[in-house]
């Protein structure tokens, strides 16, 4: 929205100081197509009631995921959020919290980070874990820049299964780089990624569960990356499945990187989300963002303060190891409180819980004539092939109430070879009931 000066000479004014000719050169590298010159159709000059009113109309036309039968996932899941986490973020302590510059006034603050990197760290099984990035996909590319430092190599190859937004994330953080490699998706598996490891490549990126839902050989990827001096960079988009499956630092992974929306962040609409990464101790100082640490005061009591800060909010920019410039601290603190509230044994039956919602689903979807499953492995999220174009079958279906999973065209729009394909999550939320009316619906349209 624009902001103009009330009278002519305030603008000129204005348009003086800055150089301007006119008030439309302030929007020359603004694309004429993202241009907005029509009316919002917003009342004008309406009592608060009325604009109340006309907002809630608005609303009214949207689908929240608890309306009906929801399978939507690739990178986004809907879970169930404890009425106690918003409760307690909402604390004014909490809410109205910024950067804590000052330990002695930011106890509190200091000390959620310290235990959120504490959950963290021992969710991924790596040594030490920030305090919390953007989301998973800026965290990837920044864990990308992190094993280029490190290793002084160039060469980064990201595995076919990487969520495709990851992806175009990564591309767009080193944009033109020529040794960025890209390896093709495959609905059946990723492919051999390890193939194309040499004695240039600074990392391979390998997302487990991937995109299309597969399991992928962390143990394998780790020894032949390390094998020729490379790292290896796991990246998780579903952190729930971290209560069933081995942890990726017990099995060599050097960066791990994970979107937490899933613990104690709602969908809202696409954010804001929270970045996690975790990696070994010695590659602690090139690690980007913050890190807080556990210390004592003059009088020998417990105290919290920021031990690393290798950003350009603190240090000078040539010496920062990334721009980050906030940590998605409430939603880190959401995520601490839900984990907390969980427990180990909590969030070990939530994973399972998930797992088997999604095998009840697996093994209903394969009796749909028309639909073929297409993972031998899962947690909670899996692909299926259908007899017609998966873009036009997921509106008819919405139409029917039910947002059945996300066509892998709307991600991959220029590959022809992923039109049938849908990808599909159960969480904890999912019904058998659900399952059911799914199924019965998809039999029906594909006929």
């Amino acid at each position: 929205m624009r902001y103009l000066p009330h009278s002519d000479a305030e603008r000129a004014e204005m348009l003086g100081v800055i150089g301007a000719a006119n008030i439309d050169a302030l929007f020359s590298a603004v694309p004429k197509s993202a241009l907005k010159s029509f009316d919002l159709g917003l009342p004008a000059h309406s009592p608060e009631f009325l604009v109340e009113a006309h907002m809630r109309a608005l609303a009214a036309k949207n689908r929240a995921g608890a309306d009906g039968p929801f399978f939507v996932g690739a990178g986004a899941y809907r879970h169930h959020v404890p009425a106690t986490v918003d409760h307690l973020i909402q604390r004014s302590e909490w809410l109205t919290a910024y950067t804590p510059y000052q330990p002695e006034i930011s106890q509190g603050t200091l000390q959620m980070l310290f235990e959120f990197q504490t959950q963290v760290a021992k969710l991924t099984g790596m040594d030490v874990a920030n305090a919390s990035l953007y989301d998973g996909s800026t965290g990837t590319a920044e864990a990308v820049l992190m094993a280029r430092r490190l290793t002084r190599r160039n060469k980064i190859v990201l595995s076919g299964g990487l969520h495709p937004h990851y992806r175009d994330v990564v591309r767009a953080y080193l944009k033109d780089d020529a040794d960025l490699e890209i390896l093709s998706a495959s609905p059946e598996g990723q492919g051999d990624i390890l193939d194309h490891i040499d004695e240039n490549t600074a990392a391979i990126v390998v997302q487990t569960p991937d995109f299309y839902g597969h399991l992928r050989n962390v143990k394998t990827a780790a020894d032949a990356a390390h094998a020729k001096g490379a790292l290896l960079i796991v990246v998780i988009t579903e952190v729930v499945s971290l209560g069933v499956l081995e942890a990726p630092g017990a099995l060599g992974a050097d960066i791990v990187v994970a979107e937490g929306q899933s613990i104690g962040n709602a969908l809202n609409f696409g954010g804001p989300y929270l970045g996690l990464m975790a990696t070994r101790k010695e590659f602690i100082r090139q690690m980007p963002g913050r890190l807080c640490g556990e210390t004592v005061d003059a009088d020998g009591q417990r105290g919290f303060v920021l031990t690393l800060s290798t950003r350009e909010q603190h240090i000078r920019r040539e010496k920062a190891t990334s721009n980050i410039c906030t940590n998605s601290g409430l939603c880190a603190l959401a995520f601490s409180i839900h984990m907390a509230l969980l427990g180990e044994a909590g969030f070990t039956r939530l994973a399972r819980l998930n797992h088997a919602q999604a095998c009840k689903l697996a093994d209903a979807l394969a009796g749909v004539p028309g639909v073929e499953v297409l993972n031998k492995s899962f947690f909670n999220e899996l692909t299926i092939r259908t007899a017609q174009p998966a873009a036009q079958l997921i509106e008819r279906l919405a139409e029917r109430g039910i947002l059945a999973g996300v066509p892998v065209s709307r991600l991959e729009p220029t590959n022809p070879d992923v039109a049938n394909l849908l990808v599909l999550a159960a969480t904890e939320l999912t019904t058998d009931s659900d399952i059911s009316e799914l199924c019965v619906a998809l039999a029906e349209e594909l006929a």
